[in-house]
């Protein structure tokens, strides 16, 4: 049963984020982010759970840790130094705000907060809270900090996500790449970074729909879930291959977007460099999708629990899967 004291702490949560991106003052957008975290780790903790409570006292200590120096940044900006220090300034104000989305190298917490919640809650991580934080640094840019930043991503999202066997930490890693691509997007368009943030959102939002329905949270559970059901398999392949910008799926569209604005700005060799090293992260999305139809475990698993809710997991993948065939058609027509 939902209850009443979830739905405040949301609406909090939602406030805290609007009062952080329409804030006039650098204190009032960090007074946002401060509401919005009080709020969030209410709904992070279970007292069933001691998982639930050690993840969200990881996350609180790390970001109270980036709010702290998002304060300073703020306190010593405000005091007109010579434009030196300020610089140092602008870069320890991007970095908390990277700390608090959890992009590379700042994402030493993103991966084990994520592995103690819930899938409701990792969505909520996965999509919700970045949305501040990423607004926040378009009033900041430093483009050779953030093509560090991009790179740094890229390059550890591939590498420290092709071991894991934890469906929350594969998803983890796979949020820290986009991050990057979100950051890359941003630089030159700010409406490409939202087309992009809303693409990832509905992907994101259609796979955990199917772990949280199917109890699925490590990769033998996936294979044996999906041996049961055959159209769960081709929902699951499918949003995992959107996921890593495939085509025809709608994760294609942002990525073509963006390698489109990086190209037109004489960005090539980023744009090559950013391609190769997502390479690496489809190397395990395609891993998994390959095992996911070879691999046939017919055992039964403790963990696995049936829902016949069908019908939502089709209508909202609906939009994902043939999302860039319409959108296609739209732009055609404007």
């Amino acid at each position: 049963m939902f209850n009443m004291y979830k739905l405040l702490f949301i609406m909090t949560l939602m406030s805290g984020t609007l009062i952080s991106i329409s804030s006039y003052s650098w204190l009032g957008m960090w007074m946002g982010l401060e509401i919005n975290l009080l709020s969030i780790i209410p709904l992070f903790s279970n007292p069933k759970n001691m998982m639930n409570n050690e993840a969200s006292l990881k996350y609180f200590i790390t970001q109270a840790l980036a709010s702290t120096m998002l304060l300073f940044s703020i306190i010593m900006m405000s005091m007109n130094f010579m434009e030196t220090w300020n610089n140092n300034f602008d870069l320890i104000f991007n970095s908390s705000l990277l700390t608090k989305m959890g992009a590379a190298p700042f994402h030493f917490w993103f991966p084990e907060v994520m592995e103690g919640l819930n899938w409701s809650n990792c969505l909520l991580l996965l999509t919700w809270q970045k949305l501040a934080p990423m607004i926040l640094i378009m009033y900041n840019k430093n483009m050779m900090f953030f093509i560090m930043i991009i790179m740094f991503s890229m390059l550890i999202s591939g590498f420290m996500g092709i071991n894991q066997t934890s469906m929350r930490k594969i998803l983890a890693y796979s949020s820290i790449n986009h991050i990057g691509w979100m950051i890359s997007s941003m630089l030159f368009m700010e409406s490409m970074w939202m087309i992009y943030f809303i693409t990832y959102s509905i992907i994101s939002m259609n796979m955990i729909l199917i772990f949280k329905m199917y109890n699925i949270y490590f990769m033998k559970q996936l294979f044996i879930s999906l041996n049961k059901n055959n159209m769960l398999k081709m929902f699951f392949i499918m949003n995992f291959l959107s996921l890593g910008g495939l085509p025809p799926f709608l994760g294609f569209l942002p990525k073509w977007l963006t390698i489109q604005t990086l190209i037109e700005n004489n960005l090539f060799l980023m744009s090559f460099l950013m391609v190769m090293m997502t390479l690496l992260t489809l190397y395990f999305y395609m891993r998994i999708t390959f095992s996911t139809m070879m691999i046939n475990m017919n055992e039964l698993n403790f963990y696995f629990k049936y829902k016949n809710k069908n019908w939502i997991m089709m209508t909202m993948n609906f939009l994902s899967l043939t999302g860039l065939l319409f959108v296609t058609l739209i732009f055609n027509f404007y």
